[in-house]
């Protein structure tokens, strides 16, 4: 009889306790469509380089840290809207900025990054006879994980990196970001002085 009572009070509570539908929780992340790889070739005739970008890119010059006259006319961004990411391309003068400043400084704003990440890797480029650099890879919940710097040793340099407009999450982050290392890499490959 006792247990009749019992099994008449929990039964009612089984029933109504769960009043949503269970939904299991998904594996992995959104499968984001990517466009297929082609590229165009950026070689305006007052910039003193060229390379070649993605065709579904864009390249603005960059305003960010101007107020009506620009510290050098030749930074600019490659934006990728798709994605809500973007290529921040800062050029210097050599002579006008000492080559060994010009090295500390990228390693520095990369190692900006050290209460973050979870490894910093380096490593070197030279795509052409005049054109050297590193390319770094920071690895974990970083802003930029991706940067690199060329450079000829004597009149040129210009740093590279990567951002998303997004909270840094380097799961969610992997498949673009992983996409858009290659553009930056076939950019390095490309990348010439004129």
């Amino acid at each position: 009889m006792e247990q009749k009572r019992i099994l008449l009070f929990v039964m009612p509570l089984l029933l109504f306790a769960c009043n949503s539908p269970y939904i299991p929780k998904q594996e992995g992340y959104f499968n984001i469509p990517l466009p297929e790889k082609t590229y165009v070739t950026f070689n305006e005739p007052a910039y003193p380089y060229t390379f070649e970008y993605p065709a579904y890119a864009s390249i603005v010059k960059d305003t960010s840290f101007f107020d009506s006259i620009p510290e050098n006319p030749y930074w600019i961004n490659i934006n990728f809207p798709q994605f809500d990411a973007r290529i921040y391309m800062s050029y210097k003068k050599i002579g006008k900025y000492n080559l060994e400043q010009l090295v500390n400084d990228a390693y520095k704003m990369t190692n900006k990054h050290t209460v973050k990440a979870s490894g910093i890797e380096d490593s070197l480029i030279h795509p052409a006879n005049d054109v050297s650099g590193v390319f770094f890879r920071v690895e974990g919940d970083v802003a930029t994980a991706n940067q690199f710097f060329v450079t000829d040793s004597t009149h040129n340099f210009l740093r590279g990196a990567l951002y998303f407009d997004a909270t840094p999450n380097e799961d969610s982050l992997r498949p673009v970001n992983s996409f858009l290392v290659a553009d930056m890499k076939h950019l390095i490959n490309t990348f010439r002085w004129k």
